[in-house]
């Protein structure tokens, strides 16, 4: 089960890294803050990139697990950055998602079948 939770946590952090980088550029067009602020989102989206490669299942299904994660973390940050309070709905799509992140993450692992 320690595998999993390290999996949690580095999906929480490159949700984070993700939405940093994203975030700021908004910022930047949205409230005309400095354009300065586009050089440490682009670290922030490398960063998210980079993170996604430390996961050790293939690429397509990282993305599908990790999708859930950033719904959640997501959420997350509509209340404590935005500053706006969650719905049940809200609540109640953000766990679903982990679930489905849970259920992709936790899936049984097949041996691969050697190539002919």
């Amino acid at each position: 089960m320690l595998p999993f939770f390290n999996i949690v946590a580095l999906f929480a952090v490159t949700a984070v890294a993700e939405i940093v980088g994203c975030y700021l550029p908004w910022l930047v067009v949205r409230q005309d803050r400095t354009a300065w602020l586009l050089v440490p989102a682009a670290m922030s989206l490398a960063l998210f990139a980079w993170l996604l490669t430390w996961h050790p299942a293939a690429a397509g299904r990282t993305y599908a697990a990790y999708g859930g994660m950033y719904i959640a973390v997501a959420l997350l940050w509509l209340r404590f950055v935005d500053g706006v309070a969650l719905t049940r709905w809200d609540i109640a799509g953000a766990a679903i998602a982990l679930l489905g992140m849970a259920v992709i993450a936790l899936q049984p692992q097949l041996p691969t079948p050697p190539l002919a």
